[in-house]
């Protein structure tokens, strides 16, 4: 296997690759002193659109488009309607992008497309993350200044070349602060890419491992399907800490915690026995984008509501749709699962089996539900319900139906 095929589920990292010694020569001017707060957005802003359009040549207009119209909104409306006409702006934009580039017959090969919605989808995150700032007057737009002094600084950070097809998310008052202190953060970022090259060089050797390896019958598909899936996270966690360190080798650190992939991440992602703290984790700057977006917001059903609303962002695909409504469930049967099991778990010796037992749980129940999630066909995600591997998720739904039922006769 080549590098070539590893890039396949992730086309734009050839394009990341590319911006490093872009990142670093910004990095170099802003430490020398070279660059002003004007030059110092507009090196941004034009490596943005440059970057997106060598990515995605003239896919392009699609992320261009509504980053105009975002901040045309920002500036016309009242901060109290701000959010809503974002959201809505960028809803409906990110919704006619997929369904309109799915409806055609495009050529596989070409990876602009895909490129151009994922980047889309993350600008998404940083105009309704800086929408929400504004509603909630976390951050204040000085119109008295000028036009030029207020739009380049919304402009940069909507398209920032560093974060333009990638995260994690940077909020825009720690976007700002950064231009006054560019720390100097080479040597995090040159640990980055180490862990990253190591992270990749243990997916190459896990797919050469699996790559004879054809078909499955009976309770042998639980480890193809984990194996699968363990190549999927491996893709997710070396994206992750190469989008992490061109933001740091640019000088964009992220606040402690607010990164997507730490080693203490990683390793809470690989051992933890609760489904409910794996999600916490996964993706964690996405994980909290969603939550302040969706599940802070919503009256009802909030952990539903959020699934389901993620679905709807990542763009509906069948897999996508029975992926993430399973993902709440199991979330939520977690959620009442474990604090029932551990009140029986109390001594030494039952801990352990308990403890080793779930987490055994908790990653078969991963893999089944990101395998799913990355289907694209109802055949295929026909084939994997009708599988042995979802013996596991239907017992953990029968069971929370079975606590649910239990709690509402012990109310009555």
């Amino acid at each position: 296997m080549c590098w070539a095929d590893l890039l396949v589920l992730l086309p734009a990292a050839p394009y990341r690759l590319a911006a490093f010694p872009f990142a670093a020569l910004f990095h170099h001017l802003c430490a020398s002193g070279r660059l002003s707060l004007t030059a110092w957005y507009i090196f941004l802003l034009t490596g943005g659109c440059l970057f997106a359009g060598t990515a995605m040549g003239s896919y392009a207009m699609l992320l261009l488009i509504p980053a105009a119209g975002s901040m045309l909104v920002l500036l016309s409306v009242s901060t109290a309607c701000a959010h809503t006409w974002v959201f809505a702006l960028q809803m409906s934009w990110h919704t006619l992008c997929h369904l309109g580039l799915s409806s055609q017959e495009l050529d596989p090969q070409d990876a602009r497309p895909a490129i151009a919605l994922s980047a889309i989808m993350l600008l998404m995150q940083k105009a309704t993350s800086l929408a929400l700032d504004i509603h909630e007057v976390v951050v204040r737009l000085q119109l008295g200044q000028g036009l030029l002094q207020c739009t380049l600084p919304l402009c940069s950070y909507l398209l920032f070349f560093p974060a333009l097809l990638g995260g994690p998310l940077c909020s825009f008052s720690r976007f700002r602060a950064q231009a006054r202190a560019l720390p100097c953060l080479l040597r995090a970022a040159g640990q980055r890419c180490l862990c990253a090259l190591a992270l990749q060089g243990l997916r190459v050797g896990l797919a050469g491992g699996l790559a004879g390896r054809q078909g499955c019958a009976g309770l042998g598909c639980l480890p193809c399907v984990w194996a699968r899936a363990l190549l999927l996270k491996l893709a997710y966690y070396w994206h992750w800490v190469l989008d992490e360190a061109l933001l740091e080798v640019a000088g964009f650190k992220p606040e402690a915690g607010q990164g997507d992939l730490s080693v203490h991440d990683l390793w809470t992602l690989e051992t933890t026995h609760r489904l409910a703290v794996f999600t916490r984790t996964w993706n964690k700057s996405t994980s909290r984008w969603l939550g302040r977006l969706v599940f802070q917001r919503c009256p009802a059903q909030p952990l539903l509501a959020t699934f389901a609303f993620s679905a709807w962002w990542h763009s509906l695909r069948p897999g996508q749709v029975f992926g993430f409504l399973c993902w709440a469930v199991m979330v939520e049967a977690d959620y009442r699962i474990h604090p029932f099991l551990s009140a029986w778990a109390t001594s030494q010796g039952v801990k352990l089996p308990y403890r080793g037992t779930t987490w055994v749980f908790t990653q078969l129940i991963v893999a089944y539900i990101l395998v799913a999630v990355e289907t694209e066909s109802f055949s295929m995600l026909y084939l994997l319900w009708t599988s042995c591997n979802s013996i596991l998720p239907l017992s953990y739904g029968f069971a929370l139906l079975l606590l649910l039922l239990a709690k509402k006769l012990k109310q009555n």
